[in-house]
């Protein structure tokens, strides 16, 4: 509830994680959509190759350069994106990143990252 005369509510995001590489700010997780800004430093990775079960991601690159290598049974795939790019990543397909540039990515997940029961449809390859 706000405060009378308030024409805004102020929030905060879900969660901001930093570390040598960079900074993740999840903005919400809950409903169809979770939506995340992830700033990374060139020469970093993410991802480790890992999967989702449930989860089909799309990415908007901001600004930046990124290496993406993609695993699926007997396939594998690399491609590069670019400020502007935009891609999804199907369920179950291993992905891990690599960042040729300093890079500011959006990552939306359709169903949320963290489940009811407060596991996570993170699956290391």
């Amino acid at each position: 509830m706000h405060e009378p005369n308030q024409l805004c509510e102020i929030l905060t995001p879900d969660f901001i994680f930093t570390d040598t590489r960079g900074t993740i700010c999840q903005l919400v997780h809950d409903g169809y959509q979770q939506v995340n800004l992830v700033y990374t430093n060139k020469g970093s990775k993410r991802g480790s190759f890992h999967y989702h079960k449930i989860n089909e991601e799309l990415f908007f690159v901001i600004y930046g350069k990124i290496e993406v290598c993609l695993r699926a049974q007997d396939l594998e795939e690399k491609h590069v994106f670019g400020k502007g790019d935009m891609f999804q990543i199907h369920k179950n397909v291993q992905h891990d990143f690599c960042f040729l540039e300093d890079t500011l990515l959006l990552g939306l997940y359709d169903h949320g990252v963290e489940l009811p029961d407060n596991s996570k449809d993170i699956y290391n390859a």
